[in-house]
């Protein structure tokens, strides 16, 4: 009864993993006039070695095939499934195999967006540039193509709305979005890891920092802007915040401004 019990473990184990790879859509050919789109558009990728561009291009047809990209009132252009593509690539770069699991689809809007979903003109408050998607919008992500663009305009800025949704997935994989990546953190570095970003938010509301304001609003919204700046300006998060960049280096397993030609 033993063995039978064990080979029906094993064949249920080999069954789940095949139905697995088979939901899962085989990748395009990356389009090779991407390539330039990307180093033109991509301080990070620009950055990197061939080997290293070849890899960044799989992971992002590798999401593309899993994730629908769609546009709202717009007419989807090759730069914002790149732009969209690289955002979501850039933070789990280190990372040999991922897959968001919790998102199905991106809407990409023309312009901020309001609690409601309204990007008219005419409509107020739409100061939302981007956010993960609840109830009936649950796996989705919202995202402004203004935004968007103005992510990669300027790499030095510290701020890049789409990878900061992103992170906020990741963040998010292990149940709760609150700051505490477990799946991408070690056990070890958890506490230390809280202690770091309380000190950091004080900071932050002392106006004792250069991390952006939203930064202290809560643990989740802290880990999503540090990881911005991490991504953006990493040798001046190197530089100023030498604790913290080592800890998001153990936490994304890399150091962005390690990936040189």
């Amino acid at each position: 009864m033993i063995y039978v019990g064990i080979a029906f473990v094993i064949i249920l184990v080999f069954t789940i993993y095949a139905l697995r790879k088979l939901k899962r859509k085989k990748a395009d050919q990356f389009p090779k006039q991407w390539h330039d789109l990307l180093l033109k558009h991509v301080d990070f990728y620009s950055a990197l070695n061939t080997e290293n561009q070849k890899r960044f291009q799989i992971k992002m047809m590798q999401f593309l095939s899993e994730v629908h990209v769609e546009g709202i009132q717009l007419e989807l252009k090759d730069l914002d499934k790149v732009l969209i593509a690289a955002s979501a690539v850039i933070p789990v770069f280190g990372f040999p195999e991922w897959h968001y699991s919790n998102l199905s689809g991106v809407l990409l809007y023309p312009d901020n967006f309001n609690s409601d979903y309204e990007f008219d003109s005419k409509k107020e408050n739409r100061i939302i540039a981007g956010m993960i998607g609840t109830g009936r919008l649950e796996k989705q992500m919202i995202l402004s193509k203004k935004a968007l663009y103005h992510g990669f305009s300027n790499e030095n800025d510290k701020r890049n709305t789409a990878i900061h949704e992103f992170v906020h997935l990741i963040d998010k994989m292990d149940g709760d979005t609150d700051g505490v990546p477990e799946l991408i953190m070690k056990h070890t570095y958890t506490i230390p890891w809280l202690k770091l970003i309380h000190k950091e938010m004080e900071a932050i509301h002392n106006n004792k920092s250069d991390i952006r304001d939203y930064g202290g609003t809560n643990q989740a919204e802290f880990f999503a802007v540090a990881s911005e700046y991490f991504f953006e300006n990493p040798n001046l998060m190197k530089r100023k915040h030498p604790e913290l960049f080592k800890m998001l280096e153990h936490c994304f397993q890399m150091s962005p401004n390690s990936y040189t030609k």
